[in-house]
């Protein structure tokens, strides 16, 4: 799920969007623009009102079951659908997580790492954020949810309910309503009980709760993977390319660095051409597939181009390419070494 927007017409205002795929068929087949299934769109409803939906549909599908025709085995086969995990960009995924995102204190959807301010610009603190932590759980993130709606009801509510949030980053979208409904009332009267099952309409408090938290088969927090575009190529190579950029025009190497560049052996990059021309031309305008062959060719083209002293601390470009390569590692060509090679590092 995903919000798109394009305002050149009121046809293109944003609007959430909801696809989904087949996670039993092979990655070749997942990546072809017809094994990508449309489910819901609204330019009004909420996402998580968006994911309700679907996921009342999955779970209705999965206790009566679906029968099917498999055209392999010409035979009647009975699918039972459950969702494996929920992908997204980051402030989505933080939103379906019912997390407040990486402005909280506690930064991190998935575990607990984090901390104040102070706690962070500490040596100790700032070492922390490097380790994982004590994981988040969605019955304990649930618990939360309910905690700052009960907190609303009471006196300087806002002040509580502030206060539950920063030491936990929990923020749920789908009852923020209601809450901001319950302080408000609270600003002219003391009658929150009543008027908060007038604000649920006759529904439970829990059909106004974020429905991915207490879905089967799913734990929120840790079944959403890390959406590497702008997290890495988007996040961490973009903003060390602006640098570079900036150096490469100071020292008016940017040419040399353009021939280096289309010049470079571009065997196991999986691409024909860099288009050394364009991305000297529009360096301020990259995509990710730029990226991703630069961060793996960088450390061949400015070993000459830039002082020893800057050089030593662009070193991260070295680490950087090798982790692009890990990341978009999408073939395991002997999944017994591999498991054996996984799982007996991590008994050492």
């Amino acid at each position: 799920m995903d919000d798109v927007s394009g305002n050149i017409s009121k046809q293109w205002n944003k609007h959430h969007i909801v696809y989904m795929s087949n996670a039993a068929m092979p990655r070749e087949m997942l990546e072809k623009e017809f094994c990508v299934r449309f489910v819901s769109s609204s330019p009004h409803v909420t996402p998580l009102e968006l994911m309700r939906a679907v996921t009342q549909s999955i779970q209705k599908a999965a206790d009566n079951s679906v029968i099917a025709w498999d055209c392999k085995y010409h035979e009647e086969v009975m699918l039972i659908p459950h969702s494996i995990f929920t992908a997204g960009d980051n402030p989505m995924q933080a939103e379906e997580c019912s997390h407040g995102g990486l402005r909280c204190n506690f930064f991190c959807r998935t575990c607990k790492v984090g901390g104040t301010t102070v706690d962070k610009k500490s040596d100790e603190g700032y070492c922390s954020i490097f380790k994982s932590a004590e994981l988040r759980t969605p019955e304990e993130t649930l618990a939360q949810v309910k905690e700052q709606i009960e907190l609303a009801k009471l006196p300087g509510g806002t002040t509580k309910v502030q206060s539950a949030v920063a030491p936990t980053g929990t923020r749920d979208a789908a009852t923020s309503a209601i809450i901001n409904h319950l302080l408000e009332l609270g600003k002219q009267l003391r009658k929150r009980e009543c008027k908060l099952e007038a604000a649920l309409d006759g529904h439970s408090l829990d059909d106004h709760i974020n429905p991915l938290l207490g879905m089967p088969s799913v734990d929120v927090h840790q079944d959403m993977p890390t959406e590497i575009l702008h997290t890495v190529l988007l996040g961490v190579v973009k903003y060390f390319w602006g640098p570079t950029v900036w150096i490469l025009n100071k020292n008016h190497s940017l040419n040399t660095f353009q021939m280096q560049l289309e010049s470079v052996n571009k065997e196991g990059l999986n691409s024909l051409t860099l288009g050394a021309e364009y991305i000297c031309r529009f360096k301020g305008g990259l995509i990710g597939k730029h990226f991703k062959s630069l961060a793996q060719v960088m450390p061949y083209l400015i070993y000459d181009l830039v002082l020893r002293s800057v050089l030593d601390g662009m070193s991260l470009y070295t680490v950087i390419g090798k982790l692009v390569v890990l990341l978009w590692h999408t073939v395991i060509e002997n999944t017994e070494d591999y498991l054996v090679h996984v799982f007996g590092r991590g008994k050492q």
